[in-house]
């Protein structure tokens, strides 16, 4: 089973920078897209940035230029790097990882998402 901790969040000022981390239980070659997602209060969760084991990325228009996701499969783990935050940035933060397999009509054959605990990221002005 696929388990994911995150860690690196923290109270940091606006036009500051953090570095969260995920560790994933098994080996990343196993997962199909590696994902950063974020919610604020009351709001439904949101794409941040995605890797696929490929290497291929993804961002939201928000945070294009500022955030970088990367990977490292020697040690099993998919980073966030997150530079000139400001205020709205201000959410928890949840790793994801995409196992699912499909169709070429678009099903899922197998495979789930995974998702950690998250982790707090409050930016200050």
């Amino acid at each position: 089973q696929v388990q994911l901790v995150e860690s690196g969040g923290a109270l940091v000022q606006t036009g500051g920078s953090l570095r969260l981390s995920c560790a994933v239980s098994v080996s990343i070659f196993s997962i199909n897209v590696m994902g950063w997602y974020r919610q604020f209060p009351g709001k439904q969760r949101e794409l941040v940035a995605t890797i696929t084991s490929g290497g291929d990325t993804n961002y939201a228009d928000s945070v294009k230029g500022r955030f970088t996701i990367s990977r490292d499969n020697a040690k099993n783990t998919v980073t966030l790097q997150m530079n000139s935050l400001n205020t709205e940035d201000t959410a928890v933060y949840y790793c994801n990882a995409d196992t699912r397999r499909y169709s070429s009509l678009g099903r899922v054959l197998m495979g789930q998402l995974t998702w950690g605990q998250g982790t707090q990221v409050t930016v200050s002005s």
